[in-house]
Parts: C-alpha cells; sequence; structure tokens
C-alpha cells in the first residue's frame, strides 16, 4: 500500500478541520443568541408589566392628609388629591374622635362631589392644651372607575 500524501491532502485535511471548527463555533453563538433571546423577551415583558401598571395608575386617585402650621398655635388640616384621576364622593371620618376640627366645618365641606388632581381642601383645627398630637384619619373615595378605595392616615400636629 503507497501512502504518497500530497499538498491536496493537505488542503483537504485543513478545510475539513475548519469546517468542523465553524461549526462548533456556530453552535456556541446559537447557545449565545438564544440565551440573550431568553433576557431580551423577558426584559420586554417587565418593560410592558410597566407600562400597564402605570397606565392604571393614570386612572387612580390618591389622597391624602396633614396638618400645615400657620404661626403659633394656628393649624389646618388639608386634605389633597395627589393621584393623575379625579376622586368623586369624597368623605372622612376620625374612627378615634376628634377634638380639634370642629365638626360643623367638616360636614361643610364633606362629602365632597368631586376632588381634581392636585385639588386640595384645608379645615381649620382648633387644638386646645390637652388634645391629642395624633389622628386617625379615614377617607373614602370613588375613583373614576367607579369603585369606592378608602385609606387610613395617622396625622399628627
Amino acid at each position: 500500500m503507497n501512502m504518497n500524501v500530497s499538498l491536496t491532502d493537505f488542503i483537504s485535511a485543513g478545510a475539513l478541520l475548519l469546517s468542523i471548527y465553524a461549526t462548533l463555533r456556530a453552535h456556541s453563538w446559537k447557545k449565545e443568541e438564544s440565551a440573550f433571546l431568553d433576557l431580551q423577551s423577558k426584559v420586554n415583558a417587565l418593560i410592558l408589566e410597566k407600562e400597564q401598571r402605570e397606565a392604571a395608575q393614570i386612572k387612580l386617585a390618591d389622597l391624602g392628609a396633614n396638618f400645615i402650621r400657620l404661626g403659633n398655635e394656628k393649624y389646618r388640616l388639608k386634605i389633597f388629591n395627589k393621584g393623575k384621576s379625579a376622586a368623586s364622593d369624597v368623605d372622612l371620618s376620625f374612627p378615634d374622635g376628634n377634638d380639634v376640627i370642629p365638626e360643623k366645618i367638616i360636614r361643610d365641606k364633606f362629602p365632597m362631589e368631586l376632588m381634581e388632581p392636585g385639588q386640595s381642601v384645608e379645615l381649620i383645627a382648633a387644638p386646645s392644651f390637652g388634645s391629642r398630637q395624633k389622628f386617625a384619619l379615614l377617607i373614602r373615595w370613588n375613583d373614576s372607575d367607579g369603585e369606592m378605595k378608602e385609606k387610613t392616615l395617622y396625622v399628627t400636629l
């Protein structure tokens, strides 16, 4: 058996090795691409979820309250809508009792038919020397979707 190795045999062997290397490299690139596509689809799902949450927030009112001080011993309770939608039928109550805001002032302004985004209402507070400093305030309202919401806030003088 005569084994003459010619230049074409070396070229063929080199081409075979190069082809094997290219196949292996393409296979590893395909795995990396698949991992990248999985990551990209997860990122897209998170972005979509965030956009849906933001779209839902546009439809919601978010009411808050706090006492503001206006000089010596003068206070007001400020109720405000910091949401992006109007609140309707806004009402408030003090579950643990109220000894700083006269009931007549509350009933003159509440229930409030509509509170637009950024709108606020101030109630004159008249604390006495023995008044509590912390109050539970329950605010109820209807969102633009008609759903009744309520929030308990703890406001302090």
